[in-house]
């Protein structure tokens, strides 16, 4: 694991949970920085180089929606979301800016920990370009081409910059094409959420995921299809 990977930003204005934050973190081995307001959040997220962002949504001046919307402009910084209790529509909104997961507070720190090492399993790989990728790894459709060992995906011959979730969805739907995932296996695959989860997780990363394909290749965001009733599969035009 790189040594910005080992960085985490944790925000919130609440300092005792900074500080139960940081205890269990650097219990694991990771460096914590802390911010106890967006505006701090956002200028300590851009200009320095984190393996993800602890990130409370609730925040004095600029809140976690708005510091996540401004971050995901410059970078693809893993983000987890702190919620409290009853902020469903927030939390919608959080995926919907491109929050990765989320944790609703009163919190387990082990489910925090959990959560964190989950995210950032997946993001390691993000950031590392193989350089003799293996030609075996790489899935390519008529649209798109998903190169797995580098985790880039090109949509019409142009780059598509996706956050780790967003690429983990469309990489899961891509190697099984034309079969139908249920929003109940894909949360549980992909956001490893067996007994708990929102399933509109799932639909607003399926959103996100189609709009910025459709930015660069309206083809290839319309090779995510929804079944309804059922779920989403990647349909391979014949």
């Amino acid at each position: 694991m790189s040594e910005h990977v080992k960085r985490i930003l944790v925000v919130d204005d609440e300092e005792r949970i900074r500080r139960l934050l940081k205890m269990y973190l650097e219990k694991e081995g990771y460096e914590v920085d802390e911010a106890e307001d967006g505006e701090s959040a956002l200028r300590k997220a851009s200009n320095e180089d984190y393996g993800l962002v602890l990130l409370d949504l609730m925040l004095p001046g600029m809140d976690g929606i708005e510091v996540c919307t401004r971050l995901r402009q410059l970078k693809s910084t893993p983000v987890l979301m702190l919620t409290a209790k009853g902020e469903e529509i927030n939390r919608v909104q959080g995926f919907e800016v491109g929050a990765d997961d989320y944790v609703v507070k009163p919190f387990s720190p082990r489910e925090v920990i959990y959560r964190v090492k989950a995210i950032l399993r997946r993001s390691s790989a993000t950031a590392y370009l193989s350089k003799e990728s293996n030609s075996s790894n790489n899935i390519v459709f008529p649209h798109v081409i998903i190169e797995h060992d580098a985790h880039r995906v090109t949509a019409s011959g142009q780059e598509v910059s996706l956050t780790p979730k967003e690429y983990e969805l469309l990489h899961y739907l891509a190697v099984s094409p034309d079969k139908v995932f249920s929003r109940e296996e894909l949360l549980k695959d992909v956001w490893n959420y067996e007994f708990f989860g929102d399933l509109r997780t799932v639909d607003t990363h399926v959103k996100r995921l189609r709009e910025k394909l459709n930015k660069v290749s309206p083809e290839s965001a319309a090779m995510i299809t929804t079944v309804w009733g059922v779920g989403y599969k990647l349909e391979v035009p014949k």
